[in-house]
């Protein structure tokens, strides 16, 4: 009786607190039970309409996933519920074409059924006191192979890759214990269908992109405060001050983030490559590299921006011609992403044209989703300017979200001569019409320290 008014009280300060925020600063994307809602929705497209269409365009018959809990295959993220963190003991996913008509079988053995998405395969005989029994070890992979040997699939694929991580999920032990269930004429049914992996998790379903616009908007908002007199105060903020209020400030919104942020500077006539934690002076170039996590989605942007010195209201004309330079570059990288090319092609086609427009710089563009660095094709790297064998052989597929990541370097007269690097980083998607789009919108102007 006497906790009553102490948990009444409670209740009242609780409530104070929430009416003090509004309800986009509490949960701007929403209710933890509103975003797993959505991300099942996600799934459920994924599985019933991608999934069917990749393995019959790659004519793979059945798809075999097994893992072990905490040493999950790279599909795992993109095969479950918002609310399955691991895998359960041993799972394995198992997908079975029967045909237009008959559609895909999804079988789980081990774990749960997803939210509906799978047939749970458990058991095929009663343990001793009358229950189900829950097979472990040998036994579960008799049912495994019972599965398997009863459906007859012509071609089994698995996920074995020396190229693509993405498609390298299957650990040697599963694999041993997988061939000695299967016996030597299953066995010899196997197949590697490594682009399966890569496509299924780099393809998004259109009602992935409002969210995800959302994620990009609140990625600019959270950079443009950090580049700001809200947090930078020249002469006494040094980058590491910033690189921390972004990680509290996604905290706060009860977001996540993929990586740790970095923030560095660019100073006239100063070599600041060996800085560590400097503090922000005027005139200093800023750039940061920032992402968020949320709805198992990532984001990556790198943004620029300038504090003014004394009697400036604008950065200096060298650097916003840099900053345009930039801006060049991404047009031109965009222009060059048509589905079916491959990853080098676009490399090798942007580098030419940004050449011919005598620009310096470099591209190194990657796909995301589930993943920050996601599965699919590169487009160079910083230090692969020729081209990446493997990963960059991959051909670009319509409904990709990617990371557009460049830099051009040019000199700016008022620092001396002095060259700048402009290094930007916005998401863009490749849409089922096959036409390169920013997401959200892309950095034309330099964020202002004033």
């Amino acid at each position: 009786m006497q906790r009553a008014p102490r948990l009444a009280t409670l209740a009242v300060i609780a409530a104070v607190a929430a009416a003090s925020q509004s309800p986009a600063q509490q949960r701007p994307l929403g209710t933890l039970r509103e975003q797993a809602a959505l991300r099942q929705e996600w799934l459920r497209e994924r599985i019933e309409v991608v999934l069917p269409r990749l393995m019959r365009e790659r004519d793979v018959a059945m798809w075999v996933i097994p893992m072990r809990e905490y040493n999950e295959d790279p599909v795992f993220p993109a095969l479950v519920a918002p609310t399955s963190f691991a895998a359960r003991r041993r799972t394995v996913y198992i997908f079975y074409d029967r045909g237009p008509e008959q559609g895909l079988e999804r079988i789980t053995v081990g774990g749960g059924s997803q939210g509906g998405i799978y047939e749970v395969v458990r058991e095929t005989e009663k343990a001793p006191d009358g229950r189900p029994r829950e097979f472990w070890g040998k036994d579960q992979w008799k049912v495994v192979a019972n599965v398997i040997r009863e459906r007859d699939p012509r071609n089994i694929a698995v996920n074995i890759s020396q190229a693509h991580n993405f498609a390298d999920g299957l650990s040697a032990g599963e694999w041993e214990q997988l061939q000695e269930a299967l016996g030597p004429e299953l066995t010899g049914r196997v197949v590697r269908a490594e682009t399966l992996a890569l496509d299924y998790l780099a393809i998004r379903v259109p009602a992935m992109s409002p969210t995800y616009r959302r994620m990009q908007e609140l990625a600019h908002q959270i950079i443009s405060t950090a580049f700001s007199n809200e947090v930078i105060t020249p002469g006494v903020t040094t980058t590491d001050d910033v690189v921390w209020w972004f990680r509290q400030r996604v905290n706060d919104l009860g977001l996540g983030t993929w990586f740790h942020p970095s923030v560095n500077i660019q100073r006239r006539g100063v070599d600041m490559a060996d800085s560590t934690a400097p503090i922000i002076l005027r005139g200093d170039v800023l750039h940061c590299d920032f992402g968020i996590t949320a709805l198992g989605l990532n984001t990556d942007t790198q943004h620029m921006g300038y504090v003014l010195r004394g009697g400036e209201t604008e950065p200096p004309q060298g650097l916003q011609r840099a900053l345009y330079n930039a801006n060049r570059l991404q047009d031109i990288l965009m222009a060059e992403m048509h589905p079916g090319r491959t990853g080098n092609e676009i490399l090798w086609a942007g580098l030419e044209v940004m050449r011919q427009a005598n620009i310096d710089g470099t591209i190194y563009t990657h796909p995301l989703g589930e993943h920050g660095h996601g599965a699919g094709p590169l487009i160079g790297l910083w230090d692969r300017q020729d081209g990446v064998p493997g990963r960059g052989d991959v051909p670009i597929r319509a409904g990709t979200w990617h990371s557009i990541e460049l830099q051009a370097t040019t000199a700016v007269p008022e620092w001396d001569g002095q060259r700048i690097r402009m290094m930007l980083e916005e998401d863009a998607e490749l849409t089922p019409e096959g036409t390169m789009r920013w997401i959200y919108q892309r950095q034309t102007e330099l964020h202002l320290v004033r």
